[in-house]
């Protein structure tokens, strides 16, 4: 039990998720009014003293992403005004993390804009989950704990029988990821060749590695519109995979993921709590969901404490 100095708050972006934090911790959630205007300008107001205190905001920056942006902007700067000591953004999804370079000429590199806002607003420092490429840490100006989810849902997976599975990445980009994970599961890998001619479109082009025969185990960041995801179960199917199931970190499942994911090879998606999924999804496209709970409320912990972060891992 943290003392009296810790104070959390909600940003409304995953109220449960910070519920089972608070909970984690022992301490009460932070007295915080969230509102706003009649136009859609947002407004909020600290409801107890936060003088001298270490505070932290847990908000992901998920759909809708630019209003829960704002909301932690917000939440930052009445912290910082409110003579905080520090203000640590625990963002377990970060949004525009996948605008991270430019692909063609005068596109704008969002992910960078993002960091700066957030540095700008005052925040001390940032913690997150699996963010969509690990460089982006280089981006903020402040210190950030870049947490992994593969811990967690490799340890889910070890209660199952993982004899003749296969550790897929979904593209070339994941493969650290898929080896990482594969290592863990002391488990073989297979790497998907994909074509992206535009956002939220991929063509898979072949399979690399021996998936025959083998329950296959698709590991990414993040599934939005899941049209990558079918199309790799997909194709494992056609090389004769027994079967697929997903495990990722950030669940959005934006249209029309739910209505492909059902009829889709995947059978199983495993997932944490990083974002809000509502309880028909859940059922709709046969997700488990695993807390962050623990392991962010433990950074929470050691980042107050000034002890080490990556022994968690």
């Amino acid at each position: 039990m943290l003392n009296s100095r810790v104070k959390i708050f909600s940003g409304e972006g995953n109220h449960k998720l910070f519920e089972e934090v608070c909970e984690y911790l022992g301490i009460p959630g932070g007295k915080i009014t969230h509102t706003s205007f009649a136009d859609g300008e947002l407004y909020c107001r600290i409801d107890e003293s936060v003088r001298g205190c270490d505070t932290f905001i847990i908000q992901p920056t998920c759909p809708p992403v630019n209003e829960n942006l704002m909301r932690l902007l917000i939440t930052i700067d009445a912290l910082k005004r409110a003579s905080a000591a520090s203000i640590t953004a625990v963002i377990p999804y970060l949004g525009y993390s996948r605008q991270e370079k430019k692909s063609t000429g005068r596109e704008p590199v969002t992910a960078k804009l993002v960091a700066n806002i957030i540095t700008n607003a005052g925040a001390s420092r940032v913690l997150t989950v699996d963010m969509h490429d690990p460089a982006l840490q280089g981006f903020f100006d402040i210190p950030v704990d870049h947490l992994s989810a593969s811990k967690l849902l490799a340890e889910h997976l070890q209660k199952r029988d993982l004899s003749d599975c296969v550790v897929v990445s979904p593209d070339t980009g994941g493969v650290l990821r898929a080896r990482q994970f594969g290592r863990k599961l002391d488990l073989p890998m297979a790497i998907i060749d994909k074509r992206r001619p535009e956002s939220n479109k991929a063509v898979v082009m072949n399979v690399i590695g021996d998936v025959e025969g083998k329950h296959a185990i698709i590991i990414d960041d993040i599934i939005d519109t899941a049209g990558t995801l079918v199309s790799v179960a997909e194709s494992l199917i056609e090389k004769k995979a027994k079967s697929v199931i997903c495990c990722c970190t950030h669940a959005l499942l934006s249209d029309p993921a739910t209505d492909i994911i059902p009829s889709s090879a995947v059978k199983e998606i495993i997932a944490t709590n990083s974002v809000p999924i509502c309880a028909k999804k859940v059922e709709k496209c046969h997700i488990t969901t695993l807390s962050l709970a623990p392991m962010i409320g433990e950074a929470i912990k050691r980042i107050f404490e000034k002890r080490s972060i990556s022994e968690l891992f």
